[in-house]
Formats: structure tokens, C-alpha cells, sequence
């Protein structure tokens, strides 16, 4: 089915931004990138503008809402990836299929088949075994986060100017990282849901240029507010515009999934988070990051209940 199809485009995409992103934060601060690539972003979809038009009052408002939930939940996953390993967060990202699942279940209504059930037991489970180790030898606390090297860059807060990442990094502090990618999860389970409710009523393209235009405001407006300052660099950073590209035809293959009769929630959701193994392969050959195995062991787990989970039995 085509809206499985375009499932698939955004959840690679996906992948492929979180990469994009800590490349992106190497550069430049958390909110730099943000705002600009929110911006480029927009930029991308101004010309779907006459198809965006007529929209009824209430929508304005809807739209604002779930925009405000991604400004909130982009600021904690930036946050939590700058500090955290690529492959880990990518697995991490994973809770939100449990998340949006249990959304779709209580407000949509929607009802699981006995392969649903056994999918997400096994999307649990490929989780437990990522925090709690179930298998193998526990990597030291030196090892979740990233190691602070002398020539390592700056770590951003989106709160202002950059700073150094040795503090965390040192104290093995990733708790309160795991924490933050968690709260993205349930806000981006929340938008998720929001999607498939609004493009019941409005299409695709009012849906994306809207929702982008309110994003930007509101990344425009906490930098005036708190006066954080974006340095003209961050012009030049091609992963920001990498991502913007990225962004733009993940969500307008995602938004046409959801507009097509019969795509579930349930299932989208779980076809979304294919691209894992993009953010594992990424960690070992561009970042170079260590437990690899584990984590694409953990991660096949999860993967092989995303495949129960779609696969068409009664």
C-alpha cells in the first residue's frame, strides 16, 4: 500500500536528519540550528502557499497547537542529541511507537490485532534490553556519553551562546539526556496524533506551510526574548541545509500518508522507526561510535516487532 511506502520515505529520512543534526551542532549552538533550519524549512514550502489557503478559523488554531508541541520537543531532542551518542538516542526514539500507540488506542479508537500485541511486546522488550543490559557485559558510564577531548566543540544550549559539553560528559551524567529524548518522544507521539486528526479536515500542503510558519514564529520569537544571538556561520553550515531538504520531503510524504483513507496510526508509527538502523550505521562509520553491536542487536528486536506489527494477518 502506498501510505506504508511513504511511511517508510519519512522514517528513513528521519534517520538520516538525526544524523544530520549532531553533524549540524558540531558547528553551531542548538538554537542556531534550529531557528534556521526552521526557517530554510519554511522557505521550502512557501511555494505550496495557493494550495494552503482557505483554511476555517479553528484549524489556525489547531495547527498553532501542534506546532507549539514540536517547538517544545525539537529544543529537547537537540539538547539530548548534542549530548548523547547517535546510535543510542536513535534507539531511544524508539519509546514514541509505544507512546503513539497507546494514543491511537484510547482516542482514535483504533483496535490492535493478536500480531499488533505481539509486536509491541517485542518493541518493549528491544527497549528493556537497551536500558537495562539483558544481554552481555553493562558499558561503563564512561562510555554512554561521548568522551571529552581537548578538540571536541562546544556544546549548545538553547537558552544561549554555547558551552563546554566536559562537564556532563565527565560526571557521566546522561540521565537527565535520556530524560529529555524521552520527553520528545511523548511530545512527538502527541504531533503524531494530531496529524492524522487535522488531515481529516485540511490537506496536505495547509497542513505543512502553516505549521511551519508557526514554528518559525515561535523559535523567532524565544530568540528575541532571550536575545540569543545567531552568528552568520551558521550560513554556511551545509548540514542545515541538508536537513532542511530532508525535512521537507519527509513531512510531505508523511502528510500524504496521513491523508490517505485507511492508513493507521498504529502501524505508521511503527513503520516510522525504520530509520534506527540509519542512526546505528551512522554512529559506526561517521561518528565512530562504540557498542554498536548491542545496540543493533536491540534495535533488530524492535525492528522485528515493527515487521509483526504491519504484517497483514488477522
Amino acid at each position: 500500500m502506498i501510505w506504508i511506502l511513504l511511511t517508510l520515505v519519512y522514517g528513513l529520512l528521519k534517520g538520516g536528519r538525526e544524523i544530520a543534526k549532531k553533524k549540524a551542532m558540531t558547528r553551531n549552538t542548538v538554537m542556531e540550528v534550529l531557528l534556521i533550519y526552521t526557517f530554510v524549512g519554511f522557505l521550502m514550502v512557501v511555494p505550496r502557499v495557493p494550495n494552503a489557503m482557505g483554511l476555517a478559523p479553528k484549524y489556525y488554531g489547531f495547527i498553532a497547537i501542534k506546532s507549539f508541541v514540536i517547538f517544545l520537543a525539537w529544543i529537547l531532542s537537540f539538547r539530548a542529541l548534542k549530548h548523547l551518542p547517535v546510535s543510542l538516542y536513535g534507539i531511544l526514539d524508539l519509546s514514541r511507537v509505544l507512546l503513539a500507540t497507546l494514543l491511537g488506542v484510547i482516542v482514535l479508537h483504533e483496535v490492535l490485532r493478536w500480531n499488533q500485541y505481539l509486536g509491541l511486546a517485542l518493541v518493549a522488550f528491544g527497549l528493556l534490553s537497551l536500558k537495562f543490559r539483558l544481554f552481555g557485559k553493562k558499558p561503563s558510564a564512561a562510555k554512554a556519553l561521548p568522551a571529552p577531548s581537548s578538540s571536541s566543540p562546544a556544546t549548545s544550549d538553547p537558552r544561549g551562546p554555547a558551552t563546554s559539553s566536559a562537564s556532563d560528559s565527565d560526571s557521566g551524567n546522561a540521565g537527565k539526556f535520556i530524560i529529555m529524548a524521552f520527553g520528545s518522544c511523548l511530545l512527538n507521539a502527541v504531533s503524531g496524533l494530531m496529524d492524522k486528526l487535522l488531515m481529516k479536515s485540511i490537506n496536505g500542503a495547509q497542513l505543512q506551510f502553516w505549521y511551519m510558519l508557526f514554528l518559525l514564529l515561535f523559535y523567532l520569537i524565544y530568540v528575541l526574548v532571550t536575545r540569543t544571538k545567531i552568528s552568520k556561520t551558521i550560513w554556511k553550515n551545509g548540514w542545515v541545509w541538508l536537513l532542511a531538504i530532508m525535512f521537507v520531503i519527509g513531512d510531505a510524504a508523511l502528510f500524504a500518508a496521513n491523508g490517505i483513507s485507511g492508513s493507521r496510526v498504529t502501524v505508521m508509527t511503527l513503520i516510522k522507526q525504520s530509520g534506527c538502523f540509519v542512526t546505528i550505521v551512522g554512529g559506526k562509520f561517521i561518528f565512530h561510535e562504540k557498542d554498536i553491536g548491542y545496540r543493533l542487536f536491540c534495535a533488530a528486536i524492535i525492528f522485528c516487532g515493527i515487521l509483526v506489527s504491519v504484517l497483514p494477518l488477522g
